[in-house]
């Protein structure tokens, strides 16, 4: 809250990691924090599902908002990132069908700008929205009133460590270890067990 104010009726996290930020976001703000959108826990995590036409059929049933919070309100919307942004574009329009009349977004990380090969579904740059595009165009693509992320300083900051007990490389491309060809290959050599598993 402190790097990016915003007038707004309400604070609401994206559950369920966006919660605790919502939270602080909302005692540093004063504005009120309310559960405004209910999980379907029995939905995986979107971003990592194979194709985007599962991405989106995920999307509409897991995040389910509340009109009786939101209508008429306007809405600071909390989440801890933005991968792809096929999550975020979809709930902005829940939310304002829900009747948000307006919906800012603050997420509790850097823009995601480089791959990870640690684990996580994310081999190429291409596939990352704040990769291909400046902050403003993601705002104008999300169809959202306002955007803004958390400087990598203030995601630091807010843990209470230091910087290099952290792997900030999907932020800054700052890879812990060489991520020449033969690492990048090996990540994907797990795929055919891991798109197996999703297929079951």
């Amino acid at each position: 809250a402190r790097e990016s104010a915003v007038e707004a009726d309400l604070v609401i996290g994206v559950p369920d990691s966006g919660i605790p930020a919502a939270i602080g976001y909302s005692q540093s703000s004063g504005i009120p924090y309310a559960d405004g959108l209910i999980k379907n826990r029995y939905v995986g995590r979107t971003f990592i599902q194979p194709t985007q036409a599962m991405r989106e059929a995920g999307i509409r049933v897991k995040l389910n908002p509340l009109p009786d919070v939101l209508n008429g309100k306007r809405v600071v919307v909390i989440d801890d990132s933005i991968v792809r942004g096929t999550t975020s574009k979809k709930l902005v329009q829940a939310l304002r069908d829900a009747g948000a009349i307006e919906v800012h977004m603050r997420i509790s990380s850097p823009p995601v700008t480089h791959p990870c090969f640690y684990g996580i579904d994310t081999d190429t740059q291409d596939q990352l929205i704040a990769a291909r595009l400046t902050i403003k165009e993601i705002e104008e693509h999300l169809k959202v009133d306002s955007l803004a992320y958390l400087s990598k300083e203030g995601m630091v900051e807010a843990a209470h460590a230091q910087s290099e007990h952290f792997c900030t490389a999907c932020f800054d491309g700052n890879y812990p270890v060489p991520m020449d060809a033969s690492i990048k290959a090996s990540k994907l050599m797990l795929e055919p067990a891991g798109v197996a598993a999703t297929n079951l």
